[in-house]
Formats: structure tokens, sequence, C-alpha cells
């Protein structure tokens, strides 16, 4: 929208997501209207916020909202709480139904909510063996090479990622990844000339449980991601690549080691289907004039 001064005025909301409470979870920026915000503009918005991602809806040809997702210094083709948090601003927006199909670059994306609960479908996982030697992913994580599980993949339903089985959820807790290492044993092209490095570690810690930590470098410090619904998609995939028993059903506990407590649902179909579930909250709105 625009205001008599000629300024521009486009209207967000801060969202928490994977959320069991209101000041937990993993925050998420929607942008309502991108509508005349350039690529460089989203951009710089998702800088100004800072937040590990910032959403922006623009109407679709083939899907209730097409959604743009934008790290602080690149655009995603696809990322979990973006999706969920942004189909619960695309319902309020649009007063639609709890059934709601979101255009990404990954594709389209059906979403489908219980309340305030949402679930994604991801999209079926592509895998890749790991190079690097689990002597050189003990090192980066660490760790010593005991403390890792079974083999690890690169996995993609969406956003292909480093998936680290480890041998116990102590070891889970243990991690500290060195940054220099991480960039070379954990980086993936993602196409247009960015590199993307990252590493998800988890392990079973109690019956049907999952803890779970998502790292990855940044101005030379590692940084770890409270909520990462991608990664759990990815899991998925490695479950669904190694031959695990399926249907099954998961709680994956993440956010544990910064202070914002995620519960994410993993849940896998006898078909293969791979699914990712949380609760989304609406904490704020505001407006942003350029």
């Amino acid at each position: 929208m625009n205001d008599s001064s000629g300024s521009r005025e486009f209207a967000f909301r801060i969202v928490n997501v994977f959320a069991e409470e209101r000041l937990a979870g993993n925050p998420l920026a929607v942008f309502e209207n991108a509508r005349g915000l350039s690529d460089a503009d989203m951009q710089a918005l998702a800088l100004q916020f800072n937040l590990s991602e910032t959403t922006f809806i623009l109407p679709s040809q083939v899907a209730d909202a097409r959604v743009r997702i934008f790290t602080p210094t690149f655009e995603m083709p696809f990322a979990g709480h973006p999706t969920l948090g942004s189909a619960h601003v695309v319902r309020a927006l649009a007063g639609a139904g709890d059934a709601l199909a979101l255009e990404m670059l990954a594709g389209t994306i059906p979403v489908i909510a219980q309340g305030d609960v949402w679930t994604l479908e991801a999209k079926p996982p592509a895998t890749r063996k790991v190079d690097a030697s689990r002597e050189q992913l003990a090192a980066m994580l660490g760790l010593a090479e005991s403390d890792l599980g079974a083999p690890p993949l690169w996995v993609d339903t969406g956003s292909e990622q480093l998936v680290i089985p480890l041998a116990s959820a102590n070891a889970v807790r243990r991690c500290a990844p060195d940054p220099v290492l991480l960039a070379r044993d954990g980086s993936v092209q993602l196409g247009a000339g960015v590199t993307r490095a990252m590493a998800y570690v988890w392990a079973v810690d109690e019956p049907r449980s999952i803890l779970a930590r998502f790292f990855f470098p940044k101005h030379g410090a590692i940084v770890e991601d409270p909520g990462t619904g991608s990664a759990c998609a990815n899991l998925g995939g490695w479950l669904v690549a190694t031959g695990a028993a399926l249907p099954l059903q998961w709680s994956v506990a993440q956010g544990e080691a910064v202070g914002r407590r995620c519960k994410l649902g993993l849940a896998v179909d006898s078909g293969g289907r791979i699914f990712v579930s949380g609760h989304v909250i609406e904490l704020g709105r505001g407006i942003v004039s350029l």
C-alpha cells in the first residue's frame, strides 16, 4: 500500500512456528502482500529482520498463494517453518479453509491444518552418499568417531541437507561444530553460485522421540537453528532411504540448546510419503515503510 507522502507501506506478521508457548518455537516474519517489492527489496528486508527466514506472499496462478523465502543472505527454494508459518497467515488473510497449496521455487507444497497445528507434505526424497569420512565428520562436529551412529546421507525433500545420525542424545547435546570444517565438509551448491553449509544431527532420545540440532556457519561462527522443518522432512527421507519400518510417527525436539524449544511432528506413511507438522502462534503485526 502507498500513503500520501509517496512512501510504500507493507504489512507483516511475526509468527512462532513449532511453538508450544508464545515465546518459543522458530520465529518468522511474513509479509502479507509483496506486490511492489523487488528481489533486492525482499533480500534487504530479510537482512533487516535478521531471522533465519522471512517470507513474502504473492498471488499464484497454480496455488492458493506464491511464497518466496529469504534468509538474510539468499533465497531458498523450500523451508519447513516458513511454509507452515506462511500457510497460517494465508489462511487468516484469505479466510481460506484448512487445506492450502503454496507455490514455492521447489514446487507446489500442500499444507493442511487442524486448528493452529499445520502439516506439510514434503517432496519424495532424493539421496546421495557423503564424501567426508567418519573421522572428518566427527572432527567437524567436535565429537569422537564413536559418537557417530548409522551412515549419514545428503537428503533432499525440497532443500538438500546433510543428515547425520548420532549414537546417543548425549552426543547430540555435546556437539560443538568447527565452522571451518563445517564449511569444508558440510557444503552444498544451491545454484546461481550460492554455497550453503549445514549439518543436521539427531538421535533417538526415548521411544518415538528424537532430539535434533541444526547447525550452519555465519560470518565465521556457528549458528544453531531452533526448529528446522526441512531438515525434519529430510530425516524422514533418511528413514525411507535406509529401509525403516513404515508407517512411523515421531516427535522431534529441537532448540533446547538455544533457549527456543521447538516440537516438530514427523510422520511417514506406508507409501513413504513424508509429513512434518507444528503449532503456529501469531505474536504480532506491523508495517514497514520504504
